[in-house]
């Protein structure tokens, strides 16, 4: 079974996973695992997925300023980490922390795609470094 499935996976463009633990009455408990992948890789989805986005048009000349400066943080963490930019925060994940005045970790936390890992790993890093740049 385990083999199959990894057969499956690895066939496929994952998405995001999750996992649960459900209590099952009185047999027990067991995990639950959902799985959102791309099977076609020419799908409308992925082709979503792969389109550029032009920034500067979607944030005001402030959050745009602030986004540079990100990127560029992000480029310096992801090479210290051996990492892509992407691994870091994504595009998308930067432009909405650009629209925060006032930075912090639970500015971070409430940003799809940033979990617990990712502000465990990168949130007190990254934060310092916004504030180095905007001090200067």
């Amino acid at each position: 079974m385990v083999e199959e499935m990894n057969r499956f996976l690895s066939s496929k463009k994952i998405i995001r996973t999750r996992e649960k633990l459900v209590k099952n009455g009185s047999d027990g408990m067991f995990w639950s695992f959902t799985i959102r992948y791309i099977d076609d890789i020419n799908t409308p989805e992925r082709e979503r997925l792969q389109q550029k986005v032009d920034y500067k048009t979607l944030l005001s000349d402030e959050e745009f300023s602030r986004f540079s400066v990100m990127r560029v943080i992000r480029k310096r963490v992801a090479g210290e980490d051996g990492v892509p930019p992407y691994a870091v925060f994504t595009d998308w994940e930067l432009s909405e922390l650009s629209k925060s005045d006032n930075l912090t970790m639970e500015t971070m936390r409430k940003i799809k795609g940033i979990g617990e890992k990712k502000l465990e790993k990168y949130g007190q890093f990254f934060l310092q470094q916004a504030m180095d740049e905007k001090a200067q």
